[in-house]
């Protein structure tokens, strides 16, 4: 009797020995990257091997004295785009700033387009598109393998009377097109010259 009951109190403890490292093999496995740091605020895939820049590089700011193109839209929404860079990638970046000039909090509504796998992205600018009108083409935003767009997330929204920087990156046109018309839901096409 005592023999089973030391083999079954035996049996309990590597039992329970086995849960704890199995426990701690599944944290440190972890699927979000060990980060509580918001969508927003995390990097997203760097997509280098397809020679597409991570979103953090394209996020710094563009030099907002240089407007390649300001388009206003309803309900005292201004857009104004201030760069337009090809990168040796096959990429262009745009980058600019988006205005909300209504008294009601601006989400962005429509902006990251139709397409289902867009969708996901919420108030964005994902349903941008560059088209060159010359070739009859049109480029949709980049997106990473999880449907994510390479773009700005408005992830609370702006603000009235308050401005936020935007990128949004689109594969590159030939390297002849260099005027191109930028399109996005709810707003005015701004024709832009793209440079590098």
């Amino acid at each position: 009797m005592r023999a089973a009951m030391t083999r079954i109190r035996f049996k309990g403890a590597a039992a329970a020995a086995a849960a704890v490292a199995m426990a701690v093999v599944l944290t440190a496995c972890g699927g979000d990257g060990g980060t509580d740091a918001p969508e927003s605020e995390q990097k997203q895939p760097n997509s280098s091997s397809s020679g597409k820049s991570s979103p953090v590089d394209a996020e710094e700011s563009a030099d907002p004295s240089v407007v390649l193109a300001s388009v206003k839209g309803p309900d005292g929404i201004d857009l104004v785009v201030n760069s337009a860079e090809r990168d040796s990638g096959g990429f262009v970046t745009l980058k600019g700033s988006v205005t909300n000039g209504s008294k009601q909090q601006f989400g962005a509504q429509g902006w990251q387009g139709g397409e289902q796998e867009m969708a996901a992205n919420g108030a964005s600018v994902a349903g941008a598109s560059l088209v060159d009108q010359a070739g009859k083409k049109r480029y949709l935003v980049l997106r990473d393998t999880d449907g994510r767009c390479l773009c700005t997330k408005f992830t609370t929204g702006i603000a009235p009377g308050k401005a936020a920087p935007f990128f949004v990156q689109f594969p590159a046109p030939p390297a002849e097109v260099t005027d191109v018309d930028f399109q996005i839901p709810t707003m005015p096409t701004a024709t832009i010259k793209i440079s590098g």
